[in-house]
């Protein structure tokens, strides 16, 4: 027993001196790299706010019918341009054509009866009253073939302006209703933005005056001719239309911006350098409790450097202006004047 003490003590000696002569390795730090943080906050960008709009002509046509029909022909496709009275859509017209040929016979027969009456009045032959109800009865066989003939050019639905054809809702076959779209023509030649504005935005403006507006990168000038206070309900915005002096010829339906001079941008303000855009998504990431937290904005309008944010942030918060390698849930070490992180 006391040989094997002795081995153990020797043993356990032994492996002493050998963890003694080791180094412990640890990973060495390293420097993380700097990143500047802006605050949120509500600023105005100079000379005015940017506010959304639609570029549209000043005529435009939801063509529909009044007639309750099947579609025989459509003989138009979108963006083909047609001139005032182009046949746009032509409707079955059967039932209506035979109730005309019913209501000419009848008018045809009452006619001759009321010249039949007319030649005994003249003979002192029939009363007064009874060329009255002759005439009566013309009178209401004309008002029948009027009436089914109005009808009958409703089934041939022309074009009201000269325009392009901007949208075909229905094809041969269909069965339409009355009231039911079957065509969108949109008028060339003059346009104009539509714009929906704040009571505040909307206290700069008058009717008349010239605003500066931005479409697909073109830069133009457009004429208030129209603005009305908030009336909505639940937005409490009015309607603003301003007809483009120039340039001309921009493509209808584009989404753009008008400058309103005066006005206070509202909504919070972040560095475009900021975005992080994936897909369709908009976000920015946040510097919160030592992490990165990657935050899913909706954009208003920008000016320069600028933008919007309409939701997902808060005044105070710290947005990183330049996120290139973040991840969301980063750790990250906030130093004064910038935001550090590891790779």
């Amino acid at each position: 027993m006391k040989t094997v003490l002795t081995a153990l003590a020797l043993s356990g000696a032994l492996f002493g001196t050998m963890a003694c002569g080791r180094k412990e390795s640890r990973p060495e730090a390293k420097e993380l790299p700097r990143v500047a943080v802006s605050l949120v906050a509500q600023d105005a960008p100079e000379g005015g706010a940017w506010v959304a709009a639609t570029l549209q002509s000043t005529r435009t046509a939801m063509i529909a019918t009044r007639m309750a029909a099947q579609v025989r022909r459509v003989p138009v496709q979108e963006g083909q341009r047609v001139a005032a009275g182009t046949l746009l859509v032509a409707l079955g017209d059967e039932d209506l054509q035979g109730q005309l040929k019913a209501a000419e016979t009848a008018l045809a027969t009452v006619e001759a009866h009321h010249r039949r009456i007319q030649a005994l009045q003249a003979q002192k032959a029939s009363t007064p009253s009874e060329l009255e109800q002759a005439q009566a009865q013309v009178a209401q066989a004309q008002a029948g073939v009027s009436a089914l003939k109005a009808n009958l050019a409703y089934t041939q639905i022309r074009a009201p302006f000269a325009g392009v054809v901007q949208s075909r809702k229905v094809n041969e076959g269909d069965f339409v209703g009355p009231g039911m779209p079957l065509v969108e023509l949109v008028g060339e030649g003059e346009q104009e933005l539509v714009a929906t504005l704040s009571e505040t935005e909307g206290k700069t403006l008058k009717t008349g005056a010239k605003v500066r507006f931005e479409v697909e990168g073109v830069q133009g000038e457009a004429q208030v001719t129209a603005l009305a206070p908030g009336g909505d309900a639940y937005s409490h915005k009015g309607t603003l239309r301003a007809r483009v002096l120039s340039p001309k010829g921009l493509r209808q339906g584009t989404f753009a911006r008008i400058l309103v001079p005066g006005a206070k941008q509202e909504g919070l303000t972040v560095p475009r350098s900021a975005l992080v855009v994936r897909g369709e998504l908009n976000g920015v990431f946040v510097a919160k409790d030592d992490h990165a937290e990657l935050r899913w904005i909706s954009l208003g309008e920008g000016s320069g450097e600028a933008v919007t944010v309409r939701s997902g942030l808060r005044p105070g918060d710290r947005v990183i202006a330049q996120p290139a390698g973040l991840q969301d849930g980063q750790p990250i070490a906030v130093a004064a004047g910038g935001v550090t992180h590891g790779k």
